[in-house]
């Protein structure tokens, strides 16, 4: 392994409901450093599809920056995703939460006849042309089906999900906590998180299982 590896890792707001899953986020991070490696965090520079107050869930009406909002769960070390270049990575994960389905993408509104948004997309196009590894958790695999097209991910055992995912071009594998499927052939490692009934401690889980995979495939 070693402190070479440097991965990119791109949020989407911050909160499960309007931007990305803080847990997940968070256990990400700290996966990535007890796996001796680093990283950098990037997001959109792009307003948020809306806000939810996550005590009522309720849409609030305000306007949020996706940059800005993830800069709270990055600690203001972030730059906006225009910036990143893959040359700079060994690999590229996406944390799981709405904001994958709603900033990142149209998935929430439009299900299998999605589109990701172009920023998001050229990343992932332009790691998996390189064959780096690209992780993504919860909900995020659905950017992948879209982008990649006949890729192997893993959203847990949703059923509407995992059909639009087939919907896609791409094969869903059942999983339950803490259970990764990993694509050699796209270099794709995915697992489940909160998509199933998970605590923090299963979460954190998950989210070091793909880092760990992640590592097996870095050339």
């Amino acid at each position: 392994m070693g402190t070479s590896k440097k991965f990119a890792v791109i949020l989407s707001g911050c909160g499960v409901f309007d931007g990305s899953e803080i847990h997940e986020a968070v256990l990400t991070m700290y996966a990535i450093v007890k796996n001796d490696c680093t990283y950098e965090i990037f997001a959109p520079d792009r307003p948020q599809h809306h806000v939810i107050n996550h005590c009522t869930r309720q849409v609030t009406g305000e306007t949020r920056n996706v940059l800005t909002e993830a800069a709270r769960i990055a600690r203001g070390r972030i730059k906006p995703l225009t910036s990143f270049r893959a040359d700079e990575f060994d690999g590229l994960i996406f944390p799981g939460g709405f904001g994958a389905a709603k900033n990142l993408s149209d998935y929430n509104d439009k299900g299998y006849r999605m589109t990701v948004i172009q920023e998001v997309a050229d990343v992932i196009q332009e790691m998996a042309s390189k064959q780096k590894p690209i992780g993504a958790l919860c909900i995020a695999p659905v950017l992948l089906a879209r982008v990649l097209g006949k890729v192997e991910v893993t959203i847990g055992n949703d059923t509407e999900t995992a059909s639009d995912i087939e919907k896609m071009g791409a094969k869903h594998h059942k999983t339950m906590h803490g259970q990764v499927i990993v694509d050699n052939r796209f270099r794709v490692v995915t697992t489940p998180c909160y998509m199933l009934d998970a605590n923090i401690v299963q979460i954190a889980e998950g989210a070091e299982n793909v880092v760990k995979e992640m590592l097996k495939l870095m050339v």
